[in-house]
Order: structure tokens, then C-alpha cells, then sequence
């Protein structure tokens, strides 16, 4: 019963995506309102597969309740109105492109955030030797180790190359100066973060709970760099 009724809040979330896009007659991806319902939408359809793929409960929950925490704070935040990205004609495929796979990029992160939540929780849980309920209906620690992994290696390239169509579209307008902006610059921290991490588990040098970490720190620099929209011009200017 509850993967269906996520299956209708999904339902209804693609919908209002329909309506916007019949509104705006485009992608409703150019306001952060568009950005965080669609990132909702991919949150609520990825938590459906992994429902049915896969039975990690607590891992739906807590996708779920992160879905719902962004569509509350979107209606809170944002308006469907305000475009500020809407006039950057000169390079809107490329803008397209750039805030689709950095859309795609945050939900499959966000995925492997969750997994590394439940990797600390179950670690601590068993190195106390706390058996519980909770402890038992999660998946064993080899497999959210594992899942977290491949999250990463396919979320970092997609947001890496999202980052580059993007400094391109600027190197493209002659605005060399937005490439020091401190959006630009947190992003490349947080790419620094995850190839790290990914450098670090191919030479498995580290361990389970320090990766789990690294992850974590990762996500941190990518809901800063979201955060950062409101007092970065990299996403205001027009293009002229």
C-alpha cells in the first residue's frame, strides 16, 4: 500500500511537471521552483524502484521524507514565477543540458547520501552489538557499502560534466570573470570531495565508515552549493 501511494504521489508530482511545462511552454527547469519540484519528482520516482527492486525500507523512508522536506520548503522559499534564467538565450541549449544532469547528479547523490547514513548507523549499531528490530530489517553492510559506491561513480561524472557545459556556456559569452564566482568554486570542492572518495575506494585503503564520511562531507558541498544561488551572480546573468 505505501509504494502505491508513492506511486501516486509520483503520479501527481509528473503531472504539475506537465502543467509548467505547458505554461512555460519549455522544460520547467529554469527557476529554483522547476529545479527543486523536479528533484522531488526523481527523488519520489527513484525511492518507487528501489521499492520494487529492492525491499530497503528504511532507505524509501528516508527518500521520501526528503522529497516531502524539499516540496515544503520549495512552496516556503519559492514562487513559480521569477525567472532569472530565463533570458540566457544565447546559450540555452547548453543550459538545458547543464541544469538537467546537475538535477540528475544531486538525486543519485542524494541516494548515496542515504546509504551512508544507514552504513554509519547500522556500523554503530553492531559494534555495540545492539540487535534490534531496526538492525535486522536493514541491508547488510556489504551491500549499502557497495550501492554507495556505484551512486557515486555515476552521480560525480554526471555532475562533472554539468559543471563543464556550464563553464563552457560562460566561456562562450566572453564572462571569464563568473568562473571565480563562489558557486564555481564550491563546486569545485565538491568534485575534489567525491574523486577523492573514489580514488580512495578503488585503492581501498580506507575503511568502511570513513568512506561512509566522505560521502557525507561530499553532500554537505552540494546542498552549499545549491544554497549558495542566493548570493551567486552565476545563475543571474543574462547573457549581454
Amino acid at each position: 500500500m505505501g509504494t502505491g501511494l508513492l506511486v501516486v504521489v509520483g503520479v501527481l508530482q509528473a503531472s504539475v511537471l506537465v502543467v509548467r511545462a505547458w505554461q512555460e511552454s519549455a522544460l520547467p527547469i529554469f527557476t529554483p521552483f522547476d529545479f527543486l519540484l523536479l528533484f522531488a519528482f526523481s527523488i519520489v520516482a527513484a525511492s518507487v524502484i528501489i521499492s520494487y527492486l529492492q525491499r530497503v525500507d528504511f532507505a524509501v523512508l528516508l527518500l521520501t521524507m526528503i522529497g516531502f522536506s524539499v516540496l515544503v520548503l520549495n512552496r516556503l522559499w519559492f514562487t513559480a514565477g521569477n525567472n532569472p534564467l530565463y533570458h540566457w538565450k544565447a546559450v540555452h541549449g547548453l543550459l538545458i543540458l547543464h541544469i538537467t544532469l546537475a538535477n540528475l547528479s544531486f538525486a543519485v547523490l542524494t541516494i548515496a547520501a542515504v546509504f551512508a547514513v544507514m552504513y554509519l548507523f547500522l556500523h554503530h549499531r553492531l559494534k555495540g552489538k545492539k540487535w534490534t528490530d531496526t538492525v535486522r530489517r536493514l541491508p547488510s553492510l556489504e551491500w549499502m557499502d557497495k550501492y554507495s559506491y556505484i551512486l557515486v561513480f555515476i552521480g560525480t561524472p554526471l555532475l562533472t560534466v554539468s559543471f563543464i557545459v556550464a563553464t563552457l556556456s560562460v566561456i562562450s559569452e566572453g564572462r571569464m570573470d563568473l568562473l571565480l564566482d563562489l558557486k564555481v568554486l564550491s563546486t569545485l570542492v565538491g568534485l575534489g570531495i567525491y574523486y577523492f572518495y573514489l580514488i580512495q575506494k578503488r585503492l581501498q585503503q580506507r575503511s568502511g565508515t570513513v568512506m561512509a564520511k566522505w560521502i557525507l562531507i561530499g553532500y554537505v558541498f552540494i546542498i552549499i552549493i545549491f544554497m549558495l544561488n542566493a548570493w551567486s551572480d552565476f545563475h543571474r546573468w543574462t547573457g549581454e
